[in-house]
């Protein structure tokens, strides 16, 4: 599995927008057979940053997701909502995984 964290500020004049399009894009997302997780999480204490947690099954997978209808429309989107470029950082998931290490 393939884990990546996309951290996200958004403008605050564009949180709801920024929430509803990423709300959409989340339930298209889990729907695609190479992502076994997609997760919108918004900052307690800063309503404006986000974090979309993406587990994706193989490292082909968010290649494909990028090929996707809802995935491009979401990216045009936001875009604009956007305080700063986001950032993603990439993990390997160690339990529970699949030779049983855990």
């Amino acid at each position: 599995m393939l884990i990546v964290h996309v951290f996200v500020h958004v403008k605050p004049d564009q949180v709801e927008a920024f929430r509803v399009a990423s709300l959409e894009n989340a339930r298209n997302s889990v729907r695609e057979p190479g992502v076994a997780r997609f997760d919108v999480i918004r900052q307690q204490d800063d309503p404006a940053r986000f974090v979309l947690v993406e587990v994706y099954r193989t490292p082909e997978d968010p290649a494909r997701h990028k090929q996707t209808p809802h995935y491009q429309e979401w990216r045009d989107a936001v875009a604009e909502m956007m305080a700063e470029p986001r950032t993603s950082v990439k993990y390997t998931n160690l339990f529970p995984d699949e030779q049983g290490w855990g």
